[in-house]
């Protein structure tokens, strides 16, 4: 099976640095660097096989099951009077059902009683943030794909530069890809200002750690404020967020650059808020970065809502890979509706398949994706899918006037998704990636309204129309197949 490349090299056109962070001349470079990668044994693409759905009616195993509370675990009974609230929400059959099917994939910790809010495009998600930074009293965690140094991610810097004077513990890592366009002197002030600062994964490999591994990026997207507010999804600190995407639609494609980007982030407060520091801790860690990262409070937090989470953390080598098996494992059990927006649509054949089942099966599947890319190869291999996707009763509708950089899922309106992975190759088998899992209805009904949002900015694609496209479509689907898997 081939390796798998850096994103954006070979013979396609330069695209914007968004996703790759570099110029030709870099790419070029790296795609140097990523061949002799692989010819030393880098990770090559392998996604785990599908596993059995359980039955209708079954039940999540109470053994396999450990809920968090601010205390810390429940005991079995408060486990039980969890799991019963969240069916009192309503979908009580559903939710059971994709209880179970969690259960299936091996031992599942939940985290009960946080608060949970949905936060559109980047404007949105900074007008939360800034505030929460602004207000912590002991430290401040920061994990990003993209850190530029212009624009809102200097305007987040200035922050913690402040905040660290002020005596707050921040601790900062930037991915050596994603960030490459960024200047080495702009991290050199925020670690000279106090702020602790770790590079992921250095893509010159006399800069780097041993074993040097570029193909192992950190697309995470992590902000954790003290021990109780935390803010993840797929939001960069990038200028291309300093607008929103929904007033900005009905230009023109070829403009599509310079306005905002569609995307989506998630901000919890409670019991989770540690799990997902202890995800950054481990990052830190495994990454040898100086020191530690700043201690949280001693005092347990609050426990301010009644969202029941899951932290699904992944990383190049994980055996099952928790992200990808969760969510095909919810396509697979699902029985309403699965429905989907994402960036990057290119995601091998079992998931394919996962979504053609459910449609010949009733399910309402529906496919939002982008009418345009920053990183055209993906889109068209994402394309290449569609005849056989279409055939199966799977709707699929692109989103016009903005570029879609959203990563959720909601199915069965009890099972929500958001987070950092695309569904592609290199998100499941390159990437350390982070999403979180809300389960329970009313939180489905926030995601529901968001989704039936974007597919009325959205294009429907008939069987009947995608049957006329023209040869030149059809020859690029064809070659964004053949490497899929290096993209």
């Amino acid at each position: 099976m081939p390796c798998t490349l850096a994103p954006g090299l070979g013979p396609s056109p330069p695209y914007p640095a968004h996703r790759h962070g570099d110029t030709l001349a870099g790419r070029r470079a790296l795609l140097a660097l990523s061949l002799l990668a692989c010819l030393l044994g880098a990770a090559c693409a392998v996604l785990p096989a599908r596993v059995a759905t359980p039955a209708p009616g079954t039940s999540a195993s109470p053994a396999l099951v450990t809920v968090h509370g601010a205390q810390g675990v429940l005991p079995p009974v408060a486990e039980q009077r969890t799991l019963a609230a969240l069916q009192a929400e309503g979908q009580a059959g559903l939710l059971q059902r994709h209880l179970a099917s969690l259960t299936a994939q091996g031992p599942v910790d939940l985290y009960r009683g946080n608060m949970a809010q949905l936060l559109v495009d980047g404007p949105a998600t900074f007008a939360a943030m800034k505030p929460a930074i602004e207000a912590a009293r002991h430290r401040v965690l920061v994990e990003s794909y993209i850190f530029e140094d212009a624009g809102i991610a200097a305007e987040i810097a200035a922050l913690l530069l402040r905040k660290a004077a002020a005596g707050v513990q921040v601790s900062l890592v930037y991915d050596s890809l994603g960030s490459f366009g960024s200047s080495a002197a702009f991290f050199e002030r925020l670690a000279a200002g106090g702020v602790r600062v770790c590079e992921f994964n250095p893509v010159r490999p006399w800069q780097g750690r041993l074993p040097w591994a570029p193909n192992h990026r950190d697309h995470r997207k992590l902000v954790v404020v003290d021990n109780t507010l935390a803010f993840t999804g797929g939001i960069n600190f990038s200028r291309v967020y300093s607008s929103g995407s929904f007033g900005r639609r009905g230009q023109p494609a070829s403009d599509a650059a310079r306005r905002g980007w569609r995307d989506t982030h998630i901000a919890l407060r409670g019991p989770v808020v540690p799990a997902l520091a202890a995800t950054f801790n481990r990052t830190w860690q495994q990454q040898r970065c100086p020191g530690t990262p700043g201690a949280a409070p001693s005092a347990a937090p609050p426990a301010p809502g009644d969202r029941v989470v899951q932290v699904l953390a992944a990383g190049p080598g994980d055996k099952p890979h928790a992200i990808y098996t969760a969510l095909l494992a919810a396509i697979d059990a699902s029985q309403r509706s699965v429905h989907l927006t994402m960036a990057y649509f290119a995601p091998g054949n079992d998931m394919l398949q996962a979504l053609a089942d459910a449609a010949q099966r009733g399910v309402d599947v529906v496919l939002v994706l982008p009418g345009h890319s920053d990183f055209a190869p993906v889109l068209h291999a994402g394309r290449a899918s569609y005849q056989r996707l279409l055939a199966a009763g799977v709707q699929i509708h692109e989103l016009q006037g903005a570029m879609l950089h959203a990563k959720t899922a909601v199915i069965d309106g009890v099972y929500s998704l958001v987070g950092s992975s695309n569904m592609d190759w290199r998100s499941f088998d390159d990437n350390s990636e982070l999403d979180v899992v809300v389960l329970g209805d009313d939180f489905g009904q926030a995601m529901e309204a968001m989704f039936r949002r974007d597919r009325a900015a959205a294009v429907a694609i008939s069987p009947e129309a995608w049957a006329q496209r023209g040869t030149g479509a059809r020859v690029l689907e064809q070659l964004g197949a053949l490497v899929e898997r290096l993209l």
